[in-house]
């Protein structure tokens, strides 16, 4: 895309929307706004998926508030139901006692039907907030768009071995299973790398686009759009959570020095990169439910479709 055809198309209103939601909440909430303090998170988030999607439409002519709402909806939906699949790894009460495991609410709505809305309504801006920050590092970076939606032809030769696709499967499952029978603060990295050792191969597995077989045809573009993605998006999350009222802290085993990014253990916030490849996979299977585009194969030649993010 030209400098100036981007130009021309200038930032969409709900851009200006977004950076005046994200302004007017820290303005807020420092000033002490009680009301903005406990609902800060879902909030502010809902500022930033609004101007980071005007950012990718700015620079690609497409997001998925402009010209896909409806894949949007799917997104958001499949985010929230990620979170609370989450969410039922960190609940141990599901199993033995009534305590959260790796993460902890503190001063959380006492209406439990307005504490649902708030759960939903800020787990449900997750995916969007990380895929569209993935696609506003692909363009900026120029790399190839996440969803580009042109036809590939590849060799046969460049897929991924179904050996290879079944035993990441396998261990996946494996990790996924093994922190709810043994309940233990050191496995929160299993959750994190087991459920994309899970998704990503099954998605490639049933032809759908995954990480994994990027990588064995030797494309990084998604991977490293998604891992920077992660680590911006984690950023912000542990900033805008240390300042709200209603906030998240850890109990996370792994410390370096007892040094934190705000609320998070430095090397706990290693894990950001794979949640957001983790949470990629997870849509797409998600995706692949409803019958989207898949893969198609013909004869020694694979055409293959990115599944569409916008």
């Amino acid at each position: 895309m030209k400098t100036d055809e981007r130009a021309r198309r200038g930032l969409p209103a709900h851009g200006y929307a977004g950076l005046a939601v994200i302004v007017a909440a820290e303005a807020l909430l420092f000033a002490g706004n009680d009301t903005v303090g406990h609902w800060f998170t879902p909030i502010v988030w809902t500022g930033y998926v609004l101007f980071v999607d005007a950012l990718v439409f700015r620079r690609e002519g497409r997001s998925l508030m402009m010209t896909n709402r409806a894949e949007l909806l799917v997104v958001c939906v499949s985010s929230i139901a990620a979170w609370w699949l989450f969410e039922f790894y960190n609940s141990p009460r599901f199993w033995k006692n009534d305590l959260e495991l790796w993460w902890h609410y503190h001063n959380l709505e006492p209406n439990p039907y307005l504490r649902r809305v708030g759960y939903d309504w800020a787990f449900a801006t997750i995916f969007p907030a990380l895929f569209e920050t993935a696609e506003l590092f692909a363009a900026t970076l120029r790399l190839k768009p996440l969803d580009e939606p042109r036809v590939r032809v590849e060799s046969a030769s460049r897929r991924p071995p179904k050996s290879l696709l079944y035993l990441l499967i396998f261990v996946g499952a494996i990790c996924a299973l093994v922190p709810l029978f043994a309940v233990n603060v050191w496995l929160v990295p299993v959750v994190w790398l087991g459920l994309a050792l899970l998704f990503d191969p099954l998605n490639a597995l049933r032809g759908w686009q995954s990480v994994t077989a990027d990588l064995f045809r030797g494309r990084l573009r998604r991977l490293a759009s998604l891992a920077l993605s992660g680590v911006a998006c984690g950023v912000l999350w542990e900033f805008w959570n240390y300042w709200a009222v209603s906030r998240w802290t850890y109990t996370v085993p792994y410390q370096l020095f007892g040094l934190k990014l705000f609320e998070m253990p430095v090397l706990g916030s290693l894990g950001y990169p794979p949640f957001a490849v983790e949470c990629w996979a997870i849509y797409v299977f998600f995706r692949s439910l409803l019958g989207a585009r898949p893969v198609g194969a013909s004869s020694s030649r694979e055409r293959e479709i990115v599944v569409d993010l916008q």
